[in-house]
């Protein structure tokens, strides 16, 4: 990035909120600050960090703070007696206990230690002391909830405590976490008036703020404003830049960055070249990696070392570059650094995910010839990409030499080989196999348990996968909503509903997560096989549980009651839901439009779009009912339609009458069709030249009235004959 990227104009919104006075003199380090007294001071503020750690680590194991946390457990039946026991505590609680307490709370939720927070500033004769708001305001940085960071903030500048950037840094990355980027800046404006000069920590989180936003021109500019009002960025701001260039894959700009940093005096540190070394390593451009290498060497005096390897090792492996990270593992080994079973691990895993298990294999063995013994991660990443491409023999053998090296295969490795069977239609034998878990010293996870279960239902066993569900119930464990529904759905497509719904019910007995998907999908299940009243039985169920239908629901039902006839019951359950307030679909639209089309029932039907059409509008509604018609025969009750279609006169509506004409054309009425073109002609629609040709001949057959030909005589009315030459030409 050259010097002129960080001197662009900046934005009025920026402007706005940076317009800091000049006159300020910004904190800088004592340029006679030796290295030993930086580091000396770095350690004193560490162990001070320690210190109060500590102390609030004690604090929260006291009597007072264990009892102030019982009486706030029982705020839902708080009595005027222990809201007095609580205030007496509050009272003779010192500042470290108060944080001990907003702690605790905060580990359930933060909402929960800001009620404590609140209530506490209310009562009398107690005063929050600054390390309480500052304990506060911790806590809230770390979620979304700016409202609250935001009035503790404002509680702070009323009450005169005192304050800093830190506090203000807290406020603009609570913000940040909800996405209010705006707020977050517009913080640098209420810092501003509070009269809390700017430092290069709160100016970090603003470009940090910018930088996570996407918004890395912003931050450029940011970078530059700071500098002219007198501080200046420092290598962590540069990181924060360069790390923003290269998520927007802006590399160029990231390497011109680093040259900034060198002209302004700001060496870079590795973490400046590792950042633009990881997404070079994503594009597998190793070339460029190399001379990166060279010139953090030359221009920075930083000499790549084990953790330089490691980085490049893991990044290439990482995306799939095994090749390119095993070509720096011998570099690496080259200069004798020391590559750990994690190195190798990634780059076993990256063969083993390519399929390439020769060279997996061959990289255990240098492994252990070298001393290195690999870990269960590198032999269940082999396990598991030899069940990848079907060799299950190999992965047994695997397994047994894992037992030889004196390394136990943990769930991980006996999930890979299970999934393996389960992918080869071998799935009784990966159950047999799990059922033996005790007996060979490993526990099953849900994950398990759940790739089991979908290797039978990719078979059709579908008992055995629900008898798998039942067993991962008895160990505690829970499959998912999807999970569920995806074997609901295969029991009822095989026309098993009664099934799927003893086996949801018995899901969420068991404390299983039910939603409306999932009775959703039985009660579909029930109208597919013409159980009507099981599927409204269920669709009743639903609110007993406190999970109320649906759009799609109601939808499936209203479709079940139209194919039998049932057009009353269905009318009113389209009302109760619109009633609901739930907005009609376009499937909803189809479904109501093709069920009371087929009956005939045009009046009703017309009834319920214009309640429908209040509330959900859909342009197309009255065109679907014509072609529908169409499509069932009805064409006089579609040709009564015809001036809901030409409101409008769109391309739909064109369409529409086509196939109206069509229609008619086939039945052998020309004269209905010709009517149709005329009232589009009106409607400055133009119809269909062939068709309307078909029209006329027809007309001419039949020797009707009007005289044939009319229809041409509308198109050269309106300078359209070129068009007709055109088709005429094309049907010569």
């Amino acid at each position: 990035m050259s010097r002129r990227h960080l001197t662009k104009n900046p934005s009025p919104l920026l402007h706005r909120h940076l317009h800091l006075h000049l006159l300020l003199q910004p904190r800088r380090l004592c340029s006679s600050a030796t290295a030993g007294e930086l580091a000396s001071e770095s350690a004193s503020v560490g162990r001070e960090v320690h210190r109060v750690d500590d102390d609030l680590a004690e604090e929260s194991r006291s009597r007072l703070v264990r009892d102030t946390c019982r009486l706030l457990e029982l705020r839902e039946s708080w009595s005027p007696k222990l809201e007095a026991q609580l205030r007496h505590l509050l009272r003779v609680l010192s500042p470290p206990q108060v944080r001990a307490v907003l702690r605790a709370q905060a580990r359930g939720d933060v909402r929960r230690a800001f009620e404590f927070f609140r209530w506490a500033d209310r009562q009398w004769r107690y005063r929050h002391a600054p390390e309480v708001f500052d304990e506060m305001l911790s806590l809230l940085s770390n979620t979304r909830l700016h409202d609250p960071a935001r009035r503790v903030v404002r509680l702070m500048i009323r009450r005169g405590v005192r304050r800093g950037t830190e506090q203000f840094a807290q406020l603009m990355l609570s913000y940040s976490r909800a996405g209010k980027l705006r707020s977050a800046m517009r913080v640098l404006h209420l810092m501003q008036k509070d009269g809390c000069a700017p430092d290069i920590s709160i100016c970090n989180m603003a470009v940090n703020v910018l930088v996570v936003a996407g918004r890395v021109d912003k931050a450029l500019e940011f970078a530059e404003r700071i500098r002219r009002v007198g501080v200046e960025p420092d290598v962590y701001t540069y990181n924060c830049l360069i790390k923003g260039l290269c998520g927007a894959r802006r590399v160029v700009d990231a390497l011109e960055m680093i040259g900034v940093m060198l002209q302004n005096g700001c060496p870079p540190d590795k973490i400046s070249y590792y950042t633009v070394m990881s997404f070079l390593c994503k594009e597998k451009r190793v070339e460029e990696v190399r001379g990166l290498l060279q010139r953090m060497r030359n221009d920075a005096g930083l000499f790549p070392d084990q953790v330089t390897y490691n980085v490049l090792i893991h990044g290439l492996a990482k995306h799939g570059h095994a090749d390119e990270a095993l070509e720096f593992l011998r570099e690496s080994e080259g200069k004798r650094f020391r590559v750990d079973e994690v190195g190798y691990s990634a780059i076993v895993h990256s063969f083993c995910l390519n399929g390439r298990m020769a060279e997996a294999k061959e990289i255990v063995g240098e492994m252990i010839s070298k001393g290195c013994q690999p870990d269960v991660v590198t032999y269940s990443a082999v396990v598991d990409g030899f069940c990848r491409i079907g060799e299950l023999d190999q992965a047994r053998k695997m397994m047994k030499h894992m037992y030889k090296n004196d390394c136990k295969p943990n769930t991980v490795t006996h999930t890979a080989l299970l999934n393996g069977l389960c992918k080869v239609g071998k799935t009784s034998e990966a159950w047999e196999l799990l059922n033996k878990s005790e007996e060979e010293w490993w526990t099953p996870s849900d994950i398990t348990y759940s790739v089991v279960m979908h290797g039978f239902r990719r078979e059709g066993k579908l008992k055995e996968s629900c008898d798998v569900v039942v067993q991962m119930l008895q160990k505690g464990f829970f499959p998912t909503t999807v999970e569920i529904n995806l074997l609901i759905h295969a029991l009822c497509k095989d026309g098993k509903p009664a099934e799927a719904k003893d086996f949801m019910e018995q899901c969420q007995s068991k404390g299983c997560t039910i939603n409306v998907v999932n009775f959703t999908t039985v009660i579909h299940g029930f109208s597919r096989q013409g159980d009507l009243e099981s599927a409204l039985s269920l669709m009743d169920d639903m609110y007993l549980s406190n999970r109320h239908p649906d759009v799609v629901t109601y939808t499936v039902v209203v479709d079940a009651l139209g194919k039998k006839g049932r057009l009353k019951e269905a009318t009113g359950l389209v009302e109760k839901m619109l009633n609901r307030g739930l907005l009609p679909t376009p499937v909803t639209y189809r479904t109501v439009i093709h069920r009371y089309c087929e009956k005939g029932n045009l009046e009703d039907l017309l009834n319920l779009l214009e309640k429908m059409l209040a509330r959900q509008e859909m342009k197309s509604a009255y065109n679907q009912v014509v072609e529908k018609l169409c499509a069932f025969g009805k064409l006089n009750e579609a040709y009564s339609l015809l001036y809901k279609i030409l409101r409008t006169a769109s391309v739909r509506d064109a369409q529409t009458c086509h196939i109206l004409m069509e229609s008619f054309l086939n039945r052998g009425l020309g004269l209905q069709a010709y009517n149709v073109a005329c009232r589009m002609f009106r409607r400055n629609l133009i119809p269909d030249v062939k068709l309307c040709q078909k029209v006329d001949n027809q007309l001419a057959s039949e020797k009707n009235k009007p005289v044939p030909g009319k229809l041409m005589v509308k198109f050269a009315e309106r300078g359209l004959l070129k068009q007709i030459r055109k088709t005429s030409n094309c049907d010569g």
